[in-house]
């Protein structure tokens, strides 16, 4: 099994809190982790219809049955379950006596909020991360790890993108959202997402994607508000600060897993990635949510990610929020180094002036910094959140 680097954070979560929950996508590795960590633990899943009956009609019969400590998978299922158990937390004080796993942001935060503030530690564990793979010993090029993309059944079973994103869409992200929303048509639903997968990295108008999809702005408003809550898809908000400009001010969307996006395009190879005309797009995904992990890797709650754009001018593709300093970031595909990548940032630089480590990342192994810009490879990204610290 590959390493988790949020794995310390989970520990000592289970230091200080009776419960710990552990929140993110299908398939991101989280039971894994917590049977991993917590071998004595007694281990349920809430998918299993028979354990998840006992649980939402005798919730005392089920922790006779299960025991704490205990590891529950797919808490979601069955959200009321979250009042005993503050219960059975308040009744002792063992910590660590209930692990958590979550699918759907809403369901769970709606009941953590009520029932268990205050008693839960939360984390929210994504897919592999390149600084993972690469201390496992596994290098790969830049359309390799866009078209493999970073669950870690890819890695631990060797089995084929192209089995698995297919069979992933199908098994869990429309189940999920059936679960959510009611979608009566399922063919609008993948059209949706697909005109999604073509669109990473920008600002999607749902009043543009409504008649290609054939249903209405409001409906695809609710669809990506599931998507996001099932952490299929990530929103990028536009940062905005008194510059005297006018900003955009929606989000970019991107996908949590960059190989589900590729999937969903129809890249069918590796060859295929770099003469697709979505390169840009994919790469910046990848970097992104690259940011993203490392950022949750470390324990933290929320994001701090923007990007940043002036109407009908340039945009800087990532601003990280570097205890209110901003880390300036501008990502491209290329291989070549070329140091007009770094126009952008520095236009930027000049209207915002608490600014450090301004970085280009791209695809390319020449590092070095000119007037103060540094141009880095990829694989590195993570290095700039974990300079924060």
């Amino acid at each position: 099994m590959i390493k988790r680097k949020i794995a310390p954070y989970l520990l000592e979560m289970a230091r200080y809190f009776p419960v710990v929950t552990i929140l993110g996508p299908r398939q991101s590795g989280k039971t894994t982790l917590a049977k991993l960590l917590f071998p004595d633990h007694i281990y349920v899943n809430l998918e299993d219809k028979t354990a998840r009956d006992i649980a939402m009609s005798d919730p005392k019969a089920f922790f006779e049955l299960y025991k704490p400590p205990v590891i529950i998978d797919e808490v979601q299922r069955v959200p009321e379950l979250l009042s005993t158990i503050q219960l059975l937390a308040d009744a002792s004080k063992g910590k660590g006596r209930f692990i958590l796993t979550g699918s759907h942001q809403p369901k769970l935060h709606a009941e953590i909020s009520q029932s268990l503030a205050g008693r839960t530690g939360i984390l929210k564990l994504l897919p592999l991360s390149i600084e993972e793979l690469t201390e496992a010993g596994i290098s790969l090029s830049r359309d390799e790890y866009i078209f493999n993309g970073f669950m870690p059944r890819l890695y631990d079973e060797n089995t084929p993108p192209t089995m698995l994103y297919p069979a992933y869409y199908a098994t869990y992200v429309e189940r999920d959202v059936r679960q959510l929303i009611n979608v009566s048509d399922q063919h609008a639903f993948e059209t949706f997402l697909k005109l999604l997968a073509g669109r990473v990295g920008q600002v999607v108008n749902m009043s543009d994607l409504a008649g290609d999809v054939g249903v209405s702005a409001t409906t695809l408003s609710s669809w990506l508000s599931v998507l996001e809550a099932s952490y299929i898809v990530f929103r990028l908000p536009c940062f905005f600060n008194n510059f005297g400009k006018r900003l955009v001010k929606a989000p970019k969307i991107y996908f949590t897993e960059v190989g589900l996006a590729a999937s969903l395009l129809g890249i069918e190879n590796v060859s295929q990635v770099a003469r697709d005309p979505l390169l840009g797009g994919l790469f910046e995904n990848l970097v992104v949510v690259e940011a993203l992990k490392a950022r949750y890797n470390l324990g933290k709650q929320l994001p701090g990610l923007y990007y940043f754009r002036v109407q009908r001018r340039n945009e800087v593709d990532l601003i990280i929020d570097d205890n209110r300093r901003l880390i300036p970031v501008e990502i491209k595909a290329g291989m070549t180094f070329d140091p007009s990548f770094a126009k952008n940032i520095r236009a930027f630089l000049e209207i915002a002036t608490e600014c450090v480590r301004p970085t280009v990342i791209y695809a390319g192994d020449t590092t070095t910094t000119i007037n103060g810009v540094a141009f880095d490879n990829f694989r590195n990204t993570s290095k700039l959140i974990a300079a924060e610290n």
